[in-house]
């Protein structure tokens, strides 16, 4: 009987063993569940939509930590450069970049969107730098470098380039970015957590985002599909303002003459060349639509 009963009391044990493990599962089980429903319930109810495209995109991190974040990497970078002496040029840049600013933030108010402009203090900045680059970070600061101006015949041929770089700002593609790469970086499971202590969190990502400093000088590239974006909105832009947007197949054409087998930073990621200039004589007939409004 006593052999018996330890066998009794050992069933017994090993049947508690099992039912713990089987409620540790279930719980474990449980926690997953919730946090994906939490993450769904995040991404829904941060889902806007790109200006001009109407594309769907999850915003994880609100416009002020951007900014904020942005703006932290871009007065860093912008002690360290040494902005060009060329008056000429310098005021071009500012030209071009102040008129297609003035008619994004027409288009911006027209269009419900009056909220989005106080996020924008544009600043236009000419840097003494070779390389074949420029840049808008969010909040409006736009970089371009010297090495550009050398293929830009005409403030028109400029508009081209100002016109992208402000389009990626007014899509919030650093934002999208940024949300893509917690997404990334912290998964389903723990997302909800790191989102707990987002400023830190913003802070770090947007580091690795940005990727400006002394060093480089450049933003890390967006994907191919932010660029095609920003260039099918930075020629309706740069049309609101007056310009002429015929001169972008031109002008990328020079781009692409003028690689001389290296791909430029400024188009690392960009649509091929035939790609680019295939899409933008699809877009002229759209964007003209936009002409003097």
């Amino acid at each position: 009987m006593q052999i018996e009963q330890k066998g009794v009391k050992g069933c017994y044990i090993n049947e508690s063993i099992i039912f713990l493990q089987n409620q540790n599962n279930s719980i474990k089980r449980m926690k997953k569940i919730i946090g994906l429903y939490f993450v769904i319930l995040l991404v829904l109810s941060s889902c806007a939509s790109v200006p001009l495209t109407g594309r769907k995109q999850v915003l994880l991190v609100s416009d002020q930590e951007v900014l904020s974040s942005s703006l932290t990497q871009y007065n860093d970078y912008i002690k360290s450069a040494t902005k060009s002496t060329d008056k000429a040029k310098t005021e071009m840049v500012t030209r071009v970049g102040k008129k297609i600013a003035a008619a994004t933030e027409v288009y911006l108010k027209a269009n419900g969107m009056e909220d989005e402009i106080k996020e924008f203090a544009w600043e236009f900045n000419l840097i003494k730098d070779p390389q074949v680059n420029a840049f808008c970070m969010p909040g409006g600061k736009i970089v371009v470098y010297e090495g550009l101006l050398p293929l830009v015949a005409s403030d028109d041929e400029l508009a081209v380039v100002i016109g992208h770089e402000v389009a990626h700002a007014v899509a919030k593609h650093s934002n999208e970015r940024m949300s893509q790469q917690l997404m990334a970086q912290y998964g389903a499971a723990i997302l909800g957590q790191a989102l707990s202590n987002k400023s830190a969190v913003v802070q770090q990502v947007g580091s690795t985002v940005y990727g400006l400093g002394a060093q480089y000088g450049v933003m890390l590239p967006f994907s191919r599909k932010h660029e095609s974006e920003a260039d099918y909105m930075g020629l309706v832009f740069m049309t609101m303002a007056g310009y002429n947007p015929d001169v972008a197949v031109n002008f990328w054409k020079k781009m692409s003459a003028g690689k001389n087998g290296s791909t430029p930073e400024f188009m690392s990621t960009h649509p091929s060349d035939a790609t680019r200039i295939s899409d933008i004589e699809k877009y002229l007939p759209e964007v003209k639509k936009y002409e003097n409004k």
